[in-house]
């Protein structure tokens, strides 16, 4: 029987199992923001749950300087509320992948906002998903 060409574990297959793209999560990030276009929504804050995918160019991740940290999502969410009023939840979404995008690594940024409070009681959630990728 010949061996199978996966469990071959020369150099060269080693090489071609390099790791390309490194996907750093944050998944229901809760942050407390003074956001919305409403009268009603002005000089209060309601609650946003935030999920971020970051892909970053990293590979063999042996130290946390070798990746992404993760912290930094939530660090990076929790100056942008501190800046004050935001208008809208695609505003929020798209600082935030641009801030993410100021760790040269990351490739590409999906940032999901949700508003709990937006519909309720007819609805568990409204918000935005976008996708950016770095220029």
């Amino acid at each position: 029987m010949a061996a199978s060409p996966l469990a071959e574990t020369t150099p060269a297959a080693q090489d071609m199992a390099r790791i390309i793209v490194t996907k750093v999560f944050v998944r229901g990030l809760k942050v407390e923001a003074q956001i919305g276009v409403y009268d009603h929504e002005h000089g209060r804050e309601q609650p946003l749950v935030v999920d971020v995918e970051l892909d970053v160019a990293a590979s063999h991740c042996e130290r946390l300087g070798d990746t992404v940290n993760y912290e930094m999502v939530g660090e990076a969410a929790r100056a942008l509320v501190a800046e004050g009023h935001i208008d809208l939840v695609e505003t929020f979404a798209e600082r935030l992948a641009q801030a993410c995008f100021a760790d040269p690594r990351v490739m590409r940024a999906r940032v999901r906002v949700e508003k709990p409070l937006a519909l309720a009681p007819h609805a568990a959630a409204a918000g935005v998903e976008i996708t950016a990728v770095r220029a």
